[in-house]
């Protein structure tokens, strides 16, 4: 099982800090966040109030494309993928029927998709089609999981993922329209830590 190379969580109430690890700890775990994220750092400071959490995210899979999930075989004006990973097939289904119209594409089975076209041009490229962006649910998972973790009553958020960093800040009252520099704090903090 893969471990976070730092996991920090730092609180102005040392007792608050330690209940907050546990959390944090538990939340990832629970989450299955271990495998993706290579670094954390979570700052509270109740008397704020805000809750800070930075941290760096292990590489992530590319863009998942049809030449992924399947063969491509063409044959005059229909093209037929054979189907060798089925995990995003729904996904692959719908993006083909906004392509090329539902009433071009059938299923004659599990494996196969078959696409009637109108000559090469419609065809062309179908191979490096995107069907999914993993980088999409890693931030929503992520997200969710600090929304997990922040305290309760933070109800006043925000966030960023961005080449593999993110943030999210919370509390319960405004926010600054800027929190680059809480943000940048966190950072400075992780990285000259580890």
């Amino acid at each position: 099982m893969s471990t976070l190379e730092y996991f920090e969580v730092d609180s102005t109430e040392p007792v608050g800090g330690q209940l907050y690890r546990r959390i944090a700890s538990t939340v990832i775990t629970d989450h299955n966040l271990l495998k993706v994220l290579e670094r954390l750092r979570i700052y509270i400071d109740p008397s704020v109030p805000v809750f800070v959490a930075v941290g760096i995210t292990r590489t992530v899979p590319r863009t998942i494309t049809v030449s992924d999930l399947a063969g491509v075989t063409y044959d005059g004006q229909k093209i037929t993928l054979a189907i060798a990973d089925e995990t995003f097939l729904a996904d692959l289904l719908q993006i083909l029927w906004k392509s090329y119209g539902k009433d071009q594409v059938s299923q004659p089975d599990r494996f196969t998709i078959e696409i009637q076209t109108s000559g090469d041009a419609a065809s062309s490229g179908i191979e490096d089609l995107a069907v999914a962006d993993p980088t999409e649910g890693l931030f929503k998972d992520l997200i969710y999981s600090m929304q997990v973790i922040c305290p309760e009553g933070f109800r006043v958020k925000k966030q960023n993922f961005h080449n593999g960093r993110f943030w999210f800040v919370a509390s319960e009252n405004t926010l600054p329209e800027d929190v680059t520099p809480l943000v940048d704090e966190q950072f400075r903090i992780m990285e000259a830590a580890s």
